[in-house]
């Protein structure tokens, strides 16, 4: 990615990140005033994830688990107990990760990218796949539209780890190591298109 391409990449993530958060904060008060009474406490959620570099940095999102069960494995099936009422419906819509508009404004993610993993993974990258690594981590992209119904795939899974790990982790660094080779400003404006078309299905 040249320099210019990354400053037509922030600036393009500022605006639009800016006019979202004005336009989705009702959605976000009202989200976070439902987590809150769900999970009975702070309707935010906030934990590490790996970032561009490397380097962990906080990401925000609207609490839909309960209190003290977030950490307690990294994998999240649609059948999961540790998932509230009203966090399955804030999951369903991916309500929950409007919070993440904040990390664009922050500078530590982008509207684009290969999705923020939890340490195991992204960390754990070798050789050419480190690529990923050189961009930051998007709120969308080409693997968070082919793998938008995980938790339904993981769900029916014998095994969800293994199927993940042996599955869906490898197709995610192929996915995402294509975009970062691939990338465009062009690029990023049909991967936000298919989001949305993909949500309104």
């Amino acid at each position: 990615m040249t320099k210019q391409q990354r400053l037509l990449k922030r600036s393009f993530d500022v605006i639009i990140a800016f006019v979202a958060c004005v336009v989705f904060l009702p959605l976000i008060i009202v989200g976070y005033l439902l987590a809150m009474i769900s999970a009975k406490a702070s309707g935010i959620y906030t934990s590490y994830r790996v970032g561009e570099n490397g380097k962990l940095f906080k990401i925000y999102k609207l609490r839909s688990m309960y209190v003290g069960t977030e950490d307690l494995n990294t994998l999240t099936t649609s059948n999961d107990p540790r998932i509230t009422k009203i966090g399955r419906w804030l999951r369903k819509f991916k309500i929950d990760e409007l919070p993440q508009l904040w990390n664009v404004l922050k500078g530590n993610m982008s509207l684009v990218g290969p999705r923020p993993d939890v340490k195991g993974y992204a960390d754990e990258l070798k050789g050419e796949d480190r690529i990923i690594l050189t961009v930051k981590p998007g709120i969308t992209g080409l693997a968070t539209i082919m793998f938008k119904n995980e938790e339904d795939m993981l769900a029916q899974q014998e095994d969800p780890y293994k199927y993940n790990r042996n599955v869906i982790w490898p197709k995610k660094v192929q996915l995402n190591k294509k975009y970062v080779r691939n990338y465009s400003f062009k690029l990023d404006i049909l991967i936000l298109l298919r989001t949305f078309f993909s949500k309104v299905e």
